[in-house]
């Protein structure tokens, strides 16, 4: 379960990214482009539904927050 989280979060993440760059391709073809916005609009959905994701994944533990001191 710990290794299909672990996929979720990378995919969402790298969707994220890949939504930015399609953003900025549109930027620099024109700026008044309702591609660029629906590209923005489709980044920030993907960043909500991450941060739910992992609030939700933790409550449930399937996945654990740690600190940066070592144990």
């Amino acid at each position: 379960m710990e290794d299909l989280v672990r996929v979720l979060i990378i995919g969402i993440l790298i969707a994220t990214v890949a939504s930015l760059g399609s953003a900025l391709f549109h930027l620099s073809r024109g700026g008044d482009n309702p591609k660029l916005v629906r590209a923005l609009t489709v980044r920030i959905v993907l960043s909500i539904v991450l941060f739910v994701f992992l609030i939700v994944a933790w409550r449930f533990g399937l996945i654990t927050p740690h600190g940066l001191e070592p144990r």
